[in-house]
C-alpha cells in the first residue's frame, strides 16, 4: 500500500507560525511585567528605607536656668502742691469778652495776661488784659479796661486808674519789652482793631504813643499774640505781631453757624479768610517802619494768592545758630510757620521742608499755644504746641544747630494724655526745680454748649501738669494727678492764657491761668521739695543788645551736666512770661560754671555763683 503525502498550504504555515511568534512574546511581555514591578517594588523599599524618619532621640531632663523677670523702676512725680491765691493775693479781675447771646468769634478766644516789673522794684507786676462790650449792645455793666497790679511781696494792688490802661478796648494779649532801652518796660497790647502801645514813663504812668510810633495797624485787623525780638541785631527790639482771620461782626453773624441739634455756634475758622502778620522795625527814634512785605513774611496761598495764615501763637529762637532769631507761628487749621532769619533782614518759610507745618499724617491742626526749650541734656530743641480737641499736642524735636523736626508727642506720653483736651495756653517751667523742663497745659472748650454736641467734651475743662521723667524713662512726660498737685490746679476751667513768673520771691515758679469771660486762676507753688535754685536776671549794653537781653542765653553747670535757658517773654497763648530766668538745681549745693551768651553773639563768662538767690548780670560790668 503506498502513503501519499499531503502537501502543506502556504497560507496554513504562515499562520501556525503567527500563533507561536505570539505566544512566545506575550511571554515574555509578562515576564518584563513582573521584573518591572519587582525592580519598583525593591526601589520603594529602598528609598522609604532611605529617607525612613529617624526614630525621636531619648528624652533626658536637664536642670533649667532660673528665670529673672526685669521690672520697670517705677517713677513718679513729686508731690508739689498748688495753691488758689487769686482771691487772697488781691486780684479781682473779671475777664469781660462782650458776649450777649450772639456768639461772635472774637468772645471766645481772649485773653492774655504778662508779668513784667514795670517799676524796676525786684518784684514782678501783672496785666490782665480785658475786652469790652460790643458797641451795639447794650451796656453789661462789666468792666471794659485792662488792669494793671502792682506786686507788694506777694500781694497785688490794683493800680490801673491814671495808669494809661483805663481806656476801653476790645483787647487780646500783651507783649512787653523795653523798645527804646531806657531801662523800663514797655507794653503793646493787641485787639480786634487798633492795636496800642504803651510807653512806660515811671512811677506807674504809661504813654499811649500808637500813633506816634506807627505800630497800631489796621482798624479792621484782629491781632493776637506779639512779641519784641531784635531780628535784625542792632541792639534795640523790633515787633512782631500775629493776625487771625478776616472778621467783622457783619459776616459773623451772615454766616448763620449752627450747632448740631440746633443753636447758634461760634464760627468756625475755616469759615474766614487768613490774613498777613506785622513785622515792624525799629528805628530807634520811637518809631518803627512795617517792614512785613519786604521782609518776607507775608505768605500767601500757593493756589489762590490770598493771605494764608490765621495766627494764634507765636514764639522765637535761633534754630539753625547762625546768629539770628526765627520765628514760629502756630496757625489755626492751616500749615504752622517757621521763619528762617537769614540775618540779612530777609524771612523765607521752611515749616513744610523742616517738619513743623503739618502733623504726621500731613494735615494742619487746630493750633494755639507755643513754647520752645533746650531738651535732653541740651542736644535737642523741643517746640511744644497746644492743639485743638481731639488733636494731640504737637511736640516737635530737633537737634540743636539744626531744622528737622519730628514730632514725638505719642513716644514722650504727652499725646494720648492731651488729646481729648483742646489747649490754648501752654509753656515750658521747672515747677520742682530738678533741672529738667516740665510742661504746663491751659485747657477749656470754645462752646458752652459743647457737652450736648459731645459727650466727651466739656466747656471747662482741667488744667495739666507734666513732669520731665527724663530721656531714659519710657515715657519723659508723666501727667500730674491731684493728689501730686492738689485740687487747686487740676479745677476745671475755660483756660485761655497761661504763664509764670516767681510772685513770692521764693525762688518757684507760680503759674496764672487766665479764662474768656471770666476770673482767671492764680496759682503758687507751694513745693517743700528742697531742691536749690539760682535765678539769673540779665541787662544788656543798648549799644550791643536790647536793654532787656531778650534772644540771650544763660548757661549753668551743676553736678557736671550743663542747663540752658533763653531769655524769651514771648510764649504761650496771647501772654508773656517773667524776664528773669530760674534754673532748678536738685540737690546739688553749688554750681560749677554760669555763662551768659548775649544776643549780639559776645560771650561772657561768670563762673561759680552763689545759689538760692537771684544774680542781676550786666553786659558790661558782669555780676
Amino acid at each position: 500500500m503506498s502513503t501519499e503525502k499531503r502537501p502543506v498550504r502556504h497560507d496554513e504555515t504562515d499562520d501556525t507560525t503567527e500563533e507561536r511568534d505570539d505566544a512566545i512574546i506575550g511571554r515574555a511581555f509578562r515576564a518584563s511585567l513582573v521584573g518591572l514591578i519587582v525592580i519598583a517594588l525593591a526601589g520603594g523599599a529602598v528609598g522609604y528605607w532611605l529617607s525612613r524618619p529617624l526614630p525621636p532621640a531619648p528624652v533626658s531632663e536637664s536642670e533649667l536656668a532660673e528665670v529673672k523677670i526685669r521690672q520697670a523702676p517705677t517713677i513718679r512725680p513729686p508731690k508739689t502742691l498748688f495753691t488758689d491765691v487769686t482771691d487772697a493775693s488781691g486780684i479781682t479781675f473779671v475777664h469781660n469778652n462782650g458776649a450777649h447771646g450772639d456768639k461772635l468769634l472774637p468772645e471766645t478766644m481772649g485773653g492774655g495776661c504778662a508779668f513784667f516789673d514795670f517799676d524796676n522794684d525786684g518784684d514782678q507786676d501783672l496785666l490782665l488784659v480785658n475786652s469790652m462790650d460790643w458797641s451795639d449792645d447794650p451796656s453789661s455793666g462789666r468792666s471794659n479796661t485792662s488792669v494793671l497790679y502792682r506786686n507788694d511781696g506777694g500781694q497785688f494792688t490794683d493800680v490801673t486808674k491814671g495808669s494809661g490802661f483805663d481806656n476801653a478796648l476790645y483787647a487780646m494779649g500783651a507783649a512787653v519789652g523795653d523798645y527804646d532801652n531806657d531801662g523800663l518796660v514797655d507794653v503793646l497790647i493787641t485787639a480786634v482793631g487798633t492795636n496800642q502801645l504803651y510807653r512806660n514813663l515811671g512811677d506807674g504812668q504809661f504813654e499811649n504813643v500808637t500813633a506816634a510810633a506807627g505800630v497800631g495797624g489796621d482798624d479792621d485787623r484782629w491781632s493776637t499774640s506779639a512779641g519784641w525780638f531784635d531780628y535784625d541785631n542792632d541792639g534795640d527790639l523790633d515787633l512782631f505781631v500775629c493776625n487771625y482771620v478776616q472778621w467783622s461782626r457783619e459776616y459773623d453773624q451772615s454766616q448763620h453757624f449752627q450747632l448740631v441739634g440746633g443753636g447758634r455756634a461760634y464760627g468756625r475758622p475755616q469759615n474766614f479768610e487768613g490774613t498777613f502778620p506785622y513785622l515792624y522795625q525799629n528805628d530807634g527814634d520811637g518809631t518803627f517802619t512795617d517792614v512785613s512785605e519786604s521782609a518776607g513774611v507775608q505768605l500767601r496761598n500757593d493756589a489762590t494768592g490770598v493771605p494764608r495764615s490765621k495766627s494764634l501763637g507765636l514764639a522765637f529762637c535761633d534754630f539753625d545758630a547762625n546768629g539770628a532769631l526765627d520765628v514760629v507761628v502756630a496757625n489755626d487749621t492751616v500749615q504752622n510757620v517757621l521763619l528762617r532769619n537769614d540775618g540779612q533782614g530777609h524771612f523765607a518759610d521752611v515749616g513744610v521742608l523742616t517738619g513743623i507745618a503739618f502733623d504726621s499724617t500731613g494735615n494742619a491742626r487746630g493750633a494755639m499755644g507755643i513754647d520752645i526749650t533746650a531738651f535732653r541734656n541740651q542736644k535737642s530743641m523741643a517746640v511744644a504746641i497746644g492743639n485743638f480737641a481731639n488733636e494731640m499736642t504737637a511736640f516737635y524735636v530737633t537737634p540743636s544747630g539744626q531744622m528737622q523736626f519730628y514730632d514725638e508727642a505719642v513716644s514722650t506720653g504727652l499725646g494720648p494724655t492731651t488729646r481729648s483736651l483742646l489747649t490754648f495756653g501752654l509753656c515750658y517751667l521747672d515747677y520742682d526745680l530738678d533741672g529738667r523742663a516740665d510742661l504746663f497745659c491751659a485747657n477749656g472748650h470754645l462752646e458752652e454748649d459743647i457737652n450736648r454736641v459731645q459727650a466727651s467734651q466739656y466747656y471747662e475743662q482741667p488744667p495739666q501738669l507734666f513732669w520731665n521723667a527724663g530721656h531714659r524713662n519710657s515715657s519723659e512726660f508723666l501727667p500730674v494727678d491731684q493728689s501730686l498737685a492738689g485740687p487747686d490746679m487740676l479745677k476745671p476751667m475755660v483756660g485761655r492764657g497761661a504763664a509764670y513768673a516767681d510772685i513770692d520771691n521764693d525762688g518757684d515758679l507760680d503759674i496764672l491761668i487766665t479764662s474768656t469771660g471770666r476770673a482767671p486762676r492764680l496759682l503758687r507753688n507751694d513745693q517743700q521739695l528742697g531742691h536749690h535754685f539760682l535765678r539769673i536776671k540779665l541787662t544788656g549794653d543798648s549799644q550791643r543788645c536790647n536793654r532787656d537781653a531778650i534772644g540771650s542765653w544763660v548757661e549753668v553747670t551743676a553736678n557736671g551736666s550743663t542747663q540752658r535757658k533763653q531769655v524769651m517773654p514771648t510764649k504761650s497763648y496771647l501772654s508773656q512770661v517773667e524776664l528773669p530766668l530760674t534754673f532748678g538745681l536738685g540737690d546739688s549745693d553749688s554750681v560749677e560754671d554760669v555763662a551768659v551768651v548775649w544776643s549780639d553773639g559776645t560771650r561772657q563768662p561768670l563762673g561759680a555763683l552763689a545759689i538760692d538767690q537771684l544774680h542781676v548780670v550786666n553786659q558790661a560790668a558782669g555780676p
